[in-house]
């Protein structure tokens, strides 16, 4: 019995474009119960309770779109399913994620709602999901609830699992520019573009940087040679190997001298303006322990300056200020260091803060002494005491670097060969040469952190991100290759197939993810059903991919989202009928026409929409289209068809028994129809269909047409292509025919090509194959009663049903009592047998339809042409 109570009944990840939105979102299939019957302005306190917990729902403007929309939609009365939404949405946003998209749906069955809500990391978005499922029910309830916990919790799972500023400010500016991007795994490599047009940063390190020059930036003095040798300015200075040697090298030099790491980071044991001998080794005894030696130069003096380089140009500057506290005469150094320097909210230890905490470390505590104190003394009220002389780089000061300057340290990027470097110099004036002041670079750094340039404790925060971004990626260049995303109810693996193979005689590397398997450049990497999110993935990952064709059903629309974000052509083969009702809740096939049309919002303004003139739900996905739109149809007549040419459309269509190329009133014969073995003379209508939409994808890739005409004039010899799609094999008279036909729209069609074949008798061997509506199977039953005179029904081993054994059988056999032809109705669970009971009678003037597993053709194929070698 159903109680007042929200509960999950499924959480689906669509990592990808999908029915809802472009973005990826977690689709909760949400069960509320009684509570149906209980909306928000039923339940005492509630709205009270909820708004005081998260007071910042104020600011959901929902469907009134006014800000407080929310809130009056909750004072109104609305169910807990879109009280979820709002509340995941605002949950995430709290923790540091913005909240983006969210629907709340009701579906078929009451009480149960899709809640669909954006998610920016999984993990991050299905906690947020759980936990927002326990505050709605503890407001329902009138229960505590803790939400500074739960916000905190989400932050942790932020820090954790999401991307770090810097990477992340990377690639929101790549999506700025409509630039894709995959994350490669749960750390901060991210790829950029597809397939042989991707590049790849691992935080602000790129591809492009070489691992010659990260090893010489590591070499302090290495580096140093290299910048002197090329005139950069460097304080001199060498590597120093005991206590002796460091103060005989500062004596060389000339004091003051700082002391600091080999190959040490983030200023740690840099000792800087030392002036004794007793400073040097001291400052030698901690710097040895933080590399793998010790560095002693000319001390430079000014602040230091942090100089960010991307591709030859200086993008971003920020400057150090030394830490100062002032006595009061009561108070310790470490306590005005707490209560005056680490008290100000610009410090923290997240990435959300620009400056560090101040701590006491071995130099802090140098400098004090230098100063006659220690940490534990007390300054006299007024009395400024130097704590820190560098760190807290993080003012910015762009705009007033000298342009010499700017030239100086591009430079000095790559004399070491860094296409991305921050580079450390120490200067009183920035705004003014090096030169004046004996100013000079004293470090270059790989993978430079970017925090100090986006959020400065002072000034104005760079587009860095952008500037790493257009280093990249020029203007005009996406990292977009040719991908071509085929979908619709029939002919999705044919199209699929032959599009991939147009584009490899075209020249690209192609790679191809289908129902049969995925292919890169024609071999078979992995054999069985791949029209999925991962297969897709895989092939947009891999750099020996020029083009990318994806099939796409409605199951991977609905269940995963597409596996690209955009796509240069992207093909509706048909709706008809539609296959798959009452999967994901869609039910009618007018609703099919909303999954589907996912294919044609992604097609990019540069590519086209390649649509079936014959059906009337695929013509009106045109308008969607933001590129352009080439109708196909085997009519020229079809209304889609005349009217796109009356205004300099283009479509493809058959005349006279060719196939014709044409735009407005331009027409190019292509290939006579007769000519293309897919057909078997242009008697199978649909596989005429088939050729006409990989024409029409062709075309809209600029594929040449002579390529195109010798591409689907060689497709299937042999049956080597397309082994699953109407296959014909003759033995003595007799016709055998291997289809993966699975649904009454396919059947239809399949039909109507087999009358183009006189026979005798007609025989089938025929499945249900994956599950489909009692209703559906039915129907097919009826039709293959009407056009044959004996089936054979066997159960599909190659996919899962819910059905218990022989059921699907024996709603097809209903379906078959109703047929007008049919006399002899076989049960052979076992495909095998069943296709041999078939092979075994048939005699010259004979017609056998024989069906492949849904999920491989392979062994029925195999077992044909073993019959026919027996004679």
């Amino acid at each position: 019995m159903k109680k007042k109570d929200i509960e999950f009944l499924d959480v689906v990840a669509l990592r990808g474009p999908n029915i809802w939105t472009y973005r990826p979102v977690l689709e909760a299939w949400v069960d509320i119960g009684e509570l149906e019957d209980y909306p928000s302005n039923t339940i005492p306190g509630f709205y009270e309770r909820l708004s005081e917990w998260l007071p910042s729902l104020i600011e959901h403007r929902c469907s009134p779109g006014v800000r407080g929309g929310f809130l009056a939609r909750l004072k109104e009365g609305t169910w807990p399913g879109h009280i979820l939404e709002h509340v995941t949405l605002e949950l995430q946003n709290l923790a540091g994620l913005r909240g983006g998209f969210g629907k709340a749906r009701e579906t078929s069955t009451r009480g149960v709602y899709k809640v669909v809500v954006r998610a920016w990391q999984e993990q991050v978005t299905r906690t947020a999901l759980n936990e927002a499922r326990d505050l709605v029910m503890a407001a329902i309830e009138d229960r505590p609830f803790d939400v500074p916990a739960t916000i905190a919790k989400l932050r942790t799972l932020v820090d954790r699992h999401c991307l770090g500023p810097s990477t992340a400010c990377i690639v929101d500016a790549a999506d700025d520019r409509d630039i894709p991007y995959i994350r490669l795994f749960e750390g901060n490599l991210v790829q950029f573009g597809y397939g042989s047009a991707q590049r790849r940063i691992w935080t602000a390190e790129t591809d492009r940087t070489s691992a010659i020059a990260e090893g010489i930036s590591r070499d302090k003095d290495l580096t140093k040679e290299l910048l002197s040798t090329c005139g950069v300015p460097v304080p001199e200075g060498r590597l120093v190997r005991s206590e002796d040697d460091a103060w005989e090298a500062a004596e060389d030099i000339g004091l003051p001298v700082v002391v600091k790491p080999y190959d040490g980071n983030h200023g740690r044991g840099v000792f800087t303006n030392l002036t004794t001998r007793e400073e040097v080794v001291s400052a030698y005894r901690v710097a040895v322990d933080e590399g793998s030696g010790v560095i002693v130069e000319r001390f430079v003096l000014g602040n230091e300056h942090r100089l960010l380089v991307v591709g030859n140009r200086m993008v971003a500057a920020a400057a150090g200020e030394p830490a100062w506290v002032t006595g009061d005469g009561k108070s310790t150094i470490t306590e005005l260091i707490d209560n005056q320097i680490n008290i100000d909210p610009r410090r923290g230890r997240t990435e959300n803060h620009p400056l560090n905490f101040v701590r006491l470390d071995s130099a802090a505590r140098l400098e004090i002494a230098r100063q006659g104190m220690s940490e534990d003394s007390v300054p006299a009220d007024g009395q400024r005491v130097l704590v820190q002389r560098s760190g807290n780089v993080a003012f910015d000061v762009t705009d007033r670097v000298h342009p010499s300057i700017a030239a100086t340290v591009t430079l000095a990027a790559r004399v070491v060969g860094l296409d991305i470097a921050g580079v450390d110099l120490v200067a009183e004036d920035i705004t003014r040469p090096l030169a004046e002041q004996r100013g000079a670079i004293v470090e270059v750094n790989a993978g430079p952190g970017l925090l100090m340039h986006l959020k400065p404790a002072d000034g104005t925060p760079r587009p860095v991100g952008r500037a790493i971004v257009d280093h990249l990626f020029p203007e005009g260049d996406a990292g977009r290759i040719p991908i071509v995303g085929v979908t619709g109810t029939n002919g999705k693996t044919v199209v699929a197939r032959l599009v991939a193979r147009l584009l490899h005689l075209s020249g690209k590397r192609t790679g191809l993810a289908c129902s049969e398997g995925l292919y890169l450049d024609r071999r078979l990497v992995q054999k069985g059903d791949r029209a999925d999110f991962a297969s897709g993935t895989r092939l947009l990952m891999n750099r020996n991919v020029d083009a990318a064709v994806i099939e796409n059903d409605s199951g991977v629309i609905l269940g995963q989202g597409l596996a690209y974000d955009r796509c240069q052509v992207g093909v509706v083969t048909n709706i008809d009928d539609a296959d798959h009702l009452g999967d994901f809740d869609i039910n009618e096939t007018e609703r099919m026409f909303n999954v589907f049309r996912t294919q044609v919002d992604v097609v990019l303004p540069t590519g086209a929409a390649v649509l079936n003139a014959r059906d009337p739900r695929v013509v009106e996905m045109a308008e969607l289209c933001d590129g352009a739109v080439i109708f196909f149809g085997i009519d020229p007549a079809l209304p889609a068809i005349a009217a796109h040419l009356q205004q300099d459309g283009r479509a493809v269509f058959v005349r006279d028994g060719s196939i014709i190329l044409a735009q407005g009133a331009r027409e190019e014969r292509l290939a006579d129809v007769a000519a293309i073995p897919l057909t078997h003379g242009g008697r199978v209508a649909f596989q005429v269909e088939n050729v006409l939409a990989a024409v029409g994808s062709a075309w809209a890739l600029d594929i040449p047409v002579e390529l195109i005409r010798a591409g689907i004039e060689t497709f299937d010899i042999d049956q080597a292509d397309a082994p699953w799609q109407f296959t014909l094999f003759e033995r003595n008279g007799g016709t055998v025919v291997v289809d993966d036909v699975h649904n009454a729209s396919a059947l239809r069609p399949l039909i109507a090509a087999i009358d183009q074949f006189p026979s005798t008798t007609r025989a089938a061997v025929y499945s249900a194959g994956a599950d489909r509506r009692d209703a559906d199977l039915i129907e097919q039953g009826r039709l293959l009663g009407d056009a044959f005179d004996r089936v054979v029904l066997y159960d599909d081993k190659t996919v899962k049903s819910k059905r218990p054994d022989g059921e699907a059988r024996a709603l097809l056999r209903q379906g078959l009592s109703q047929g007008s032809r049919v006399k002899d109705i076989q049960d052979e669970p076992d495909h095998g047998k069943a296709i041999e009971s078939v092979l075994n009678g048939i005699a010259a003037g004979d017609f056998a339809l024989l069906q492949s597993d849904e999920a491989f053709s392979g062994p029925t194929i195999d077992l044909v042409r073993r019959w026919i070698q027996q004679y």
